[in-house]
């Protein structure tokens, strides 16, 4: 079989091509979420305590970042108010009811 031959000015290219620079993703929190009464009323109360304070509809993202909780943790909160008829929704955003 005949070898392909490489050229002197192929390895040149080869050689001056940029290396392609390897970006670190910054290492993700993983929040792990106590599932227990105590800790969902808990979380109920920062989510209720949010949406008194913003007196307006908000979504799951804004929620958790003016309660200062995580979305996981803001989920949980939501689920005790909504079994409880505290709220409503309406466009993906949430309000008291």
């Amino acid at each position: 079989m005949a070898e392909k031959k490489t050229t002197r000015k192929a390895a040149a290219v080869k050689a001056e091509e940029p290396k392609k620079a390897t970006v670190k993703k910054a290492a993700e929190k993983k929040v792990a979420v106590a599932v227990n009464a105590e800790n969902a009323g808990f979380k109920a109360g920062d989510v209720y305590q949010a949406l008194a304070a913003a007196e307006k509809a908000l979504t799951v993202k804004e929620i958790a970042k003016a309660a200062k909780i995580s979305e996981e943790e803001t989920l949980l909160g939501l689920g005790w108010l909504f079994k409880e008829g505290k709220l409503s929704a309406a466009d993906d955003k949430i309000t008291l009811a």
